[in-house]
């Protein structure tokens, strides 16, 4: 059977990003491989749970972590649930699967003095390539949008006069964040840098390279990472820490949670609460000063 049919779902039906089923396909592409060349199995429909299992031992002894693993299973497990609602499979045999532990990862955001000292260095930037950079690194830090998110950026997203952002997330979702005026003044600095590029290709994308293309996501990551390393000592310098640094330091100062929510785009709170660790670090320390009872 061919992918196409669950392909078309995932993209028309559960609007899942073309990022999203590129892994999904991936991942069930090479669990197709390796039952053709383990078993007699001549397609995915066939299998039983015991040649699952045998997949995921031999995925361990490979040295791929629990966490990629758990996230291959669940492609096979959606794709099971599909076979399952247009009838091709009566039982799906990952239905009593469960998952494989993995530890929790805290990522450890950058201080508020470290966003302060980078926000410092970045107002000295003049230049095309300098002003994109700055932009980059404050809008990501005054919205908390997610690397893709940025990348993905047209000029029709940005609504200046009201000072508000349309960012599409994941399963094509759309949600508008404010911007700050800083944010806008910085703009309006990078349109005058970017209207002047000698050739523009990607006419409609808010962010390009020198040579007029839209940007690129390890272009993205270099640049996070090799500005933060002139600032930070932390081992992860990403896109990622700041979207964690954004959300850590809006709960420091009081946000509320749900209002934290909709603006990181998370479909739930425990995605949210996973920021939450800091802040309560944060909470513990203003209660130790304030407590009338605590030992200051």
């Amino acid at each position: 059977m061919s992918f196409k049919p669950f392909s078309d779902y995932l993209l028309l039906e559960k609007n899942y990003s073309k990022l999203t089923l590129k892994a999904y396909l991936n991942d069930l592409e090479e669990f197709k491989l390796f039952v053709r060349s383990e078993f007699d199995s001549p397609t995915i429909t066939d299998v039983n749970y015991q040649q699952i299992r045998h997949w995921i031992v031999s995925l361990v002894d490979n040295g791929i972590s629990n966490r990629s693993i758990n996230r291959k299973v669940s492609s096979l497990n959606t794709y099971f649930k599909f076979l399952l609602k247009i009838e091709r499979i009566e039982v799906n045999p990952l239905n009593k699967h469960k998952a494989l532990k993995v530890s929790k990862k805290i990522q450890v955001p950058f201080s508020e003095e470290e966003m302060k000292e980078m926000v410092d260095a970045l107002q000295s930037a003049k230049d095309f390539e300098g002003l994109r950079n700055r932009l980059i690194i404050e809008l990501f830090y005054a919205t908390g949008i997610r690397r893709i998110e940025l990348v993905q950026l047209k000029l029709s997203d940005l609504d200046v006069a009201n000072k508000t952002l349309k960012v599409l997330g994941k399963r094509n979702k759309e949600r508008y964040i404010p911007l700050i005026d800083s944010v806008v003044e910085t703009i309006d600095l990078y349109m005058i840098e970017r209207n002047a590029l000698e050739k523009i290709q990607d006419k409609s994308h808010l962010f390009l390279t020198k040579k007029g293309v839209k940007i690129y996501e390890t272009l993205v990551y270099r640049i996070i990472n090799n500005y933060f390393s002139n600032v930070s000592t932390k081992v992860k310098r990403s896109p990622h820490i700041l979207r964690h640094s954004f959300a850590t330091h809006l709960l420091n100062q009081g946000a509320n949670l749900n209002a934290v929510k909709e603006l990181l785009g998370h479909s739930s709170l425990a995605a949210t609460q996973v920021y939450t660790h800091n802040s309560i670090a944060e909470l513990k320390r203003v209660y130790a000063n304030a407590h009338p009872r605590s030992k200051k």
